[in-house]
């Protein structure tokens, strides 16, 4: 049996898509654009933005979800660290592929106490919750700490201004040959400079439009 394909895996992510099709924020409207743009770049103001934009979701891509299964499955991961857990649709990708590999451990990180439950709920209908930890809190905070010696995948899917900060957080714990991949890269100026300036150490590339993935070679 393949846990992303059967139920209740596949059922409820084609649920959990069609709500976030559905949903609207009103705090959106709050914004004009220039506003939320200073704001989606500011590395001081982000825990205030992204708490006035409670309601919206801010899922991956059905595509992405698809792409992280498959990563997780083809470099046999045991151990991933997610950087945004909103109400969980990307963890279920990566614990399902965990799951399918025999079994690991997903740590991820989300500030927001209501998406944390409903994230939590999402596991749990489908039996994956043993799988992952998600750390309430600011990421900065709490993925400081008490992290696996060996990272096989690194997801950055949060606030965009902190991808290179939270890389830096992670990046010794990434064994040779992890990937990371970053959501929406172009949005992190400094994060993608970095990591495409870092040749001989990393090859990355962009991929799908809105993707940067990248190997760590040595």
């Amino acid at each position: 049996m393949i846990t992303l394909t059967s139920d209740p895996v596949a059922p409820l992510l084609d649920r959990l898509f069609a709500e976030a099709d559905a949903a609207t924020s009103p705090a959106i409207r709050s914004f004009t654009s220039e506003e939320r743009t200073a704001l989606t770049a500011s590395k001081t103001q982000y825990l205030d933005l992204y708490g006035r934009l409670k309601d919206l979701w801010l899922p991956v891509s059905r595509e992405t979800g698809e792409l992280l299964y498959m990563l997780v499955r083809a470099i046999g991961a045991r151990t991933v660290v997610e950087f945004g857990t909103s109400f969980g649709i990307s963890s279920l990708y990566i614990a399902a592929a965990l799951r399918d590999n025999g079994g690991g451990r997903l740590i991820s990180s989300e500030f927001e106490p209501g998406k944390i439950a409903r994230a939590q709920q999402n596991l749990e209908k489908t039996g994956l919750a043993d799988l992952v930890e998600i750390r309430a809190g600011d990421a900065m905070e709490t993925l400081a700490r008490d992290l696996p010696e060996a990272i096989d995948l690194l997801l950055l899917d949060g606030a965009k201004a902190l991808y290179a900060d939270i890389f830096d957080l992670v990046e010794e714990k990434l064994r040779k040959g992890a990937l990371i991949l970053a959501d929406d890269a172009e949005m992190c100026p400094e994060y993608l400079e970095r990591i495409r300036a870092s040749k001989g150490r990393y090859l990355s590339l962009p991929f799908a439009g809105d993707i940067e993935l990248s190997i760590k070679l040595s």
